[in-house]
């Protein structure tokens, strides 16, 4: 987990190095590194992925701009290095973008995904400019409404809040480790703007078991509300006496094994 809040210089982190599946998060960094290889001026189908890729977190759309970012001598196996470029430019270390494809299993850290968030709302140029800044943030402002949950709760009612979230369930079979099995990825990032707010928080979660003989979506909601129930208690705490933001209760999803948002 890591929180900023820019106005106080409040900050908050807990194992914000550690690694997790990315599953759809990561779409914000594809984002970005889209944004920083083509200088903001985007063509009418790069703009009409990017919009798909974020504000319904289109896994098509994603992967068909994941190829473009990528070195493709091998197309079974799109190796990201322009999405390298970015995370290289960006100062974000500690992430691992999947080299075989599969983007959904990058490894990414809260505190990396603060510092996107952190150059997607600030007014430093050295990464990527103001237009494509304000492009990304106008995205992830316009994601759909059954997918605005997560690190919104309880955000002040009179900010404005840009989001991102990403779920996977692995799967069952035996190539993956025993300690991946049938396990629910959660994540959630939002950046709060307008009236004066300069806010971050990024959760990232793991290990949201699905108990024995139970729909394999329960697992998928325990990790929503774990995110929303830190989130509030972190806005509860900055921004004491706001209104807070109840988010829509989202649709689970259908119970396929490695399904991704």
């Amino acid at each position: 987990m890591s929180f900023y809040d820019r106005p106080t210089g409040t900050t908050c982190t807990a194992d914000a190095d550690k690694q997790y599946d990315s599953a759809s998060i990561v779409k914000a960094i594809i984002l970005g590194a889209l944004l920083y290889q083509k200088g903001g001026n985007l063509t009418e189908t790069e703009d009409s992925l990017a919009r798909k890729m974020i504000t319904e977190s289109d896994n098509g759309s994603a992967t068909t701009l994941w190829k473009e970012l990528s070195d493709q001598q091998d197309p079974e196996k799109p190796n990201p290095v322009r999405i390298q470029e970015f995370l290289d430019k960006a100062g974000m270390g500690n992430t691992v973008l999947d080299k075989e494809g599969s983007w959904g299993i990058s490894q990414v850290t809260a505190d990396d995904l603060a510092k996107l968030l952190r150059i997607f709302s600030g007014n430093d140029d050295s990464v990527l400019g103001s237009t494509s800044r304000s492009y990304a943030m106008d995205l992830m402002n316009r994601v759909q409404s059954t997918q605005r949950w997560g690190a919104t709760a309880g955000a002040p009612l009179d900010s404005m809040t840009h989001v991102k979230n990403g779920w996977l369930q692995r799967s069952q079979n035996p190539d993956v480790e025993a300690f991946d099995r049938g396990d629910w990825k959660v994540n959630s990032m939002a950046a709060l703007t307008g009236n004066s707010y300069d806010a971050g928080l990024v959760v990232l979660t793991e290990n949201n078991r699905v108990p024995e003989g139970r729909p394999s979506e329960e697992g998928w909601d325990y990790g929503i509300e774990s995110i929303e129930t830190l989130s509030r208690a972190i806005y509860r705490d900055i921004y004491p006496g706001a209104e807070g933001y109840t988010p829509d209760r989202p649709t689970p999803p259908a119970a396929q094994p490695s399904a991704t948002g």
